[in-house]
């Protein structure tokens, strides 16, 4: 369309025929950029225009037939094509004839023959074809043929009517699916392949590209069909130049682009500079770069002729090696705060070059070293590549020189290590070689034993540690609700003793059983005209002026005295496995257990719920769902998010939190997911539904997830997983900065950035700093109490910064000393402060 756009406004300023050249130039990059009929047919009528210049006629049909070439195969479009071209051969046809009463002469007779013929054979090149619209077409060759249609003609007309019949189950689906139609295509594309016309599968190709230009699969597939099929030159890299222009964040493409043009034997200095436009296009991951590179490299080595000691493209290679190091080190690194190549591929790939081709083993261990250097000394697999190396290609000494650092260096599997070493002194070291051998991995192998030990001592400390922590948490808590329990008795008595005239303290044992038959309190100067405060509620209460509660609030009450009353059920850990955690219900649920046994029953047989409730008998929003069958408390863990009475029901396996302080539960991925997306900038009011039909345009939608807070209330972002990356990608580009509903959206690949958690020192909460408790006089701080201090002097002199997640750094309280008293000033120092000021 933009193509058509630009060039009709070329066309209406085109007057001049070298204006009309620069209009032909650009029509030839518009079909060259994309097959796609409604461009060939506009070239083609506006080459007509130029029919009356030298060789115009020629010019006409050599594109008419280079569009039938490329688009007079389609379906539903190329029959306008055919058409146009026989009307154009018509129009010749009627210049051709004779003046009305004369008589021809052999040339115009021969001319007229000819030119018959042409339109004849048009007609049946385009019966041969299964189009729409055949049927009329048939018919209108009938009616202009002066003789019956050949045999031959009508045989593969009918043929082309079968292939038809086969074809228009898949244009009709085109026809009435929406945008991107990928699913479509991809049908129609395996239709056409078991077929196996290659100039069908290559239309079908371009038909998908031309409405999904931005997938890079598509591409990807459609060239990886022509590298192995068609194996043309020119239609190869074109099409390849095509698919990088279109997404040149795919590493992917660009590989296979440098290996179609060292294929066809592109010349070197263009192979070199699209390697330099991959490295400018912008790869979304570090990994990316270390691919393009690798693949660079591997032509580099290709083109090199080893049975030389020294080429040119020798030292070509080198040097690459060399840059790629540096390149990804800085630039990559810099970017991307990583190299993408942590256990150096390239550097072993350089080394194994030196070592094998280049039988130049003292730069491959220049190599070797530098990559362990790197941190990858600690890794048993990396000594071994190295002694392998070694072994093929270097000499028996190196090798045990080699093993030996392993041994002391190797920190994850050190007894594979030891192994390698008494194997290679087994079969060629001597006596003193086996001894030192033998001695080195025993002191090695019992140095790793203590370590391992100490280890598991020290987690299992920790583990005991916080059991420990735990305990004393527990007791604590039990400690601070006895303090409570003995406080509220205490107070008590001391009113009862207020409003007893009797006055009789050895009633205080009894207090608290009979709490609850005690009469209802009343104010002091009761009878003096005050209402006793049962009145007081019923006049002002909760259910209206002058309006007594009724049945309803008597039962309920007793529930609660009732919960109140109901002996503690202890956890049973041993039935962890049949028994879920279910949290954050509403607090002002009634009956939750019938509930929930109702919700949890299409699951299995439910054996038990524990819904928990606080001394007063109040829901306190989660209980336990015991199960019979384990397999039930599986299926359960379904049911997590599910809403119920309007907030999201969280559903957890259940686990001793004591016993496994670093257990998690969180369903969803914390990593890069390519075919998920993360929206946000969405308004609250905005559905699912909703949602669906916005992202659906542009692929399969899988699922929608829009999050919300405890309360089940939506945080105006969401998560839409589509049914592949490449999905994903085109939804990112047509989607970010839409409005929804006022609201301009955001919309970006779903890659969640780490969760930076303070973690707890060893020495647990103990290690913070207790803040010094500001004292006050006996009624608290008064609003009188003015600080006489000037307000210069309470500002801090070093500002402090805040950290991301609202820490304050260098403040008091993040460091373990004791903060320092401030110095004392004079009546000078105040007086110069406050010049200065």
């Amino acid at each position: 369309e933009i193509w058509l756009d630009w060039l009709k406004d070329e066309i209406k300023m085109a007057s001049e025929i070298s204006e009309r050249e620069k209009v032909y130039e650009l029509f030839e990059r518009a079909v060259k950029d994309y097959i796609c009929p409604e461009i060939w047919l506009e070239y083609a009528q506006y080459s007509i225009g130029g029919i009356g210049q030298e060789g115009g006629i020629e010019k006409v049909r050599s594109i008419f037939e280079r569009a039938l070439t490329a688009v007079g195969l389609h379906v539903t479009k190329g029959t306008a094509l055919w058409e146009a071209y026989r009307e154009f051969e018509n129009a010749i046809l009627e210049t051709a004839q004779p003046a009305p009463g004369s008589i021809p002469s052999p040339e115009q007779q021969q001319v007229l023959c000819s030119q018959l013929e042409k339109i004849h054979t048009l007609f049946r090149r385009q019966l041969g074809i299964p189009l729409l619209d055949m049927e009329a077409s048939y018919a209108e060759y009938e009616e202009w043929s002066e003789e019956p249609i050949p045999e031959t003609t009508i045989k593969n007309y009918k043929k082309a009517l079968q292939q038809l019949e086969k074809c228009k189950p898949y244009e009709e689906a085109l026809l009435g699916a929406e945008t991107p139609k990928l699913a479509e295509y991809q049908a129609y594309i395996d239709f056409e392949m078991k077929a196996g016309d290659p100039a069908r599968i290559q239309l079908i190709y371009e038909r998908a590209l031309a409405e999904n230009c931005l997938v890079p699969d598509l591409w990807a597939r459609y060239n990886q069909y022509l590298d192995r099929q068609l194996k043309v030159k020119e239609l190869v890299l074109s099409a390849h130049d095509r698919a990088v222009r279109n997404c040149p964040w795919t590493v992917g493409l660009w590989i296979r682009y440098l290996l179609a043009m060292e294929r066809h034997r592109v010349e070197h200095s263009i192979i070199s500079e699209m390697f330099e436009k991959a490295l400018n296009a912008g790869f979304i991951q570090a990994t990316d770069y270390v691919e393009i590179w690798q693949a660079y490299l591997d032509y580099l080595r290709r083109r090199v002729d080893f049975t030389q000691d020294s080429s040119k493209e020798l030292e070509e290679l080198r040097s690459a090696f060399a840059r790629a190091v540096e390149y990804l080190k800085q630039e990559v690194e810099e970017r991307f705060s990583e190299s993408g190549d942590p256990s150096c591929t390239i550097m072993q790939n350089w080394a194994r070059v030196e070592a094998r081709l280049c039988n130049n083993m003292q730069k491959a261990r220049e190599l070797w070293d530098n990559i362990m250097t790197k941190g990858n000394a600690k890794y048993a697999n990396m000594w071994l590549e190295y002694y392998n190396l070694e072994r093929a290609h270097g000499d028996t000494q190196h090798c045990r020189k080699a093993l030996h650092r392993a041994v002391q260096c190797t920190s994850d599997y050190p007894e594979h290590v030891c192994e390698v070493l008494l194997t290679l002194e087994r079969i060629e070291g001597t006596l003193e070689d086996w001894d030192a051998a033998v001695q080195k991995t025993e002191n090695r192998l019992a140095r790793v034993n203590e370590q391992r030990a100490k280890a598991a001592e020290k987690e299992a400390a920790l583990a005991k540690q916080e059991e420990e922590r735990a305990e004393q948490r527990k007791q604590a808590r039990a400690e601070k609700k006895a303090s409570k329990k003995a406080k509220k008795t205490r107070t008590g008595d001391k009113r009862k003793a207020d409003e007893d005239d009797e006055g009789e303290w050895g009633q205080e044992e009894d207090f608290q059983y009979h709490q609850s038959e005690l009469p209802s309190k009343r104010h002091r100067g009761e009878g003096d005209g005050v209402l006793p405060e049962e009145d007081m509620e019923v006049e002002t209460g909760l259910f209206g002026r002058s309006e007594k509660p009724d049945g309803p609030a008597a039962p309920k009450e007793k529930a609660s005295t009732s919960r109140k009353d109901m002996p503690k059920v202890f956890h049973d850990s041993s039935k962890d496995k049949v028994t879920v955690f279910v949290s954050n219900l509403s607090y002002t649920m009634a009956e939750p257990e019938a509930k929930l046994r109702e919700l949890f029953g299409s699951c299995g047989e439910v054996v038990e719920i524990r819904a928990v409730f606080n001394n007063k008998g109040t829901f306190r929003g989660y209980c336990y769902v015991q199960f019979r069958e384990e397999e039930a408390a599986q299926q359960a863990l379904a049911l997590d998010r599910t809403a119920v009475e309007g907030r999201p029901m969280f559903v957890s396996p259940c686990v001793d939190k004591n016993k496994n302080p670093d257990f998690k539960v969180f369903r969803y991925s914390t990593t890069l997911e390519k075919h998920k997306l993360f929206i946000s900038g969405l308004p609250f009011s905005c559905t699912k539904e909703e949602l669906e039909e916005v992202c659906k345009a542009h692929g399969n939608v899988k699922d929608i997830r829009l999050v919300t807070n405890r309360a089940g209330k939506p945080k105006g972002l969401a998560y839409v997983e589509y049914e592949n990356e490449t999905q994903a990608s085109q939804a990112v580009l047509k989607m970010d900065g839409l409005t929804v509903k006022d609201h301009v959206i955001k919309v970006m690949i779903s890659n969640p950035p780490l969760r930076r958690l303070l973690k707890r020192s060893k020495s647990g909460l103990a290690s913070l700093p207790l803040v010094p408790p500001q004292i006050y006089g006996a009624r608290g701080k008064g609003r009188t109490q003015l600080s006489m201090m000037p307000r210069a002097l309470q500002r801090q002199s070093n500002p402090v910064a805040k950290a991301e997640n609202g820490m304050v750094q260098n403040s008091p309280a993040a460091s373990s000393e004791p903060p320092a008293e401030p110095k004392k000033m004079s009546n000078a120092d105040f007086a110069k402060l406050l010049l200065k000021k």
